[in-house]
């Protein structure tokens, strides 16, 4: 499927006033959250570990709205990808040994995945269910 407008475009055109403080939001905590975590020795690999999940998150998600457009549907790669991410973060938060500053920024992009899987499982549901017209 052809799509007239990039994905970011699409992405911000579905939006209203929370939708795009929400999307704000996940851009930061995408962007903060490697960053921070790369400067502890402990949390490192974590930093890593976010940071290669995340790139192929904006990849999948390219690619599946080149292939079907701006459908439900389009949660699937944050179920696939950010499912387990969750559950590692949340783990390593709980367990794992590291500075405070760390353990929360890992439980303040963990929260924030947990929000997003919320709408993302939603989405996949209700496209199964027969919703696949375009979101725009």
């Amino acid at each position: 499927m052809e799509n007239q407008m990039p994905f970011n475009e699409a992405m911000f055109t579905l939006a209203s006033g929370w939708q795009t403080a929400w999307l704000y939001w996940m851009s930061f905590a995408i962007i903060v959250t490697p960053l921070v975590l790369v400067f502890s020795k402990a949390t490192r690999l974590d930093a890593v570990i976010v940071l290669l999940t995340n790139i192929a998150m904006l990849v999948g998600m390219g690619w599946v709205y080149e292939q079907i457009g701006y459908v439900r549907l389009l949660g699937i790669v944050h179920v696939i990808l950010w499912t387990p991410l969750f559950i590692y973060l949340f783990l390593r938060a709980k367990n794992g040994e590291m500075p405070l500053l760390c353990r929360l920024i890992i439980w303040m992009f963990a929260a924030t995945l947990a929000v997003s899987l919320v709408f993302d499982y939603s989405d996949v549901v209700r496209y199964l269910l027969g919703e696949r017209d375009s979101m725009i």
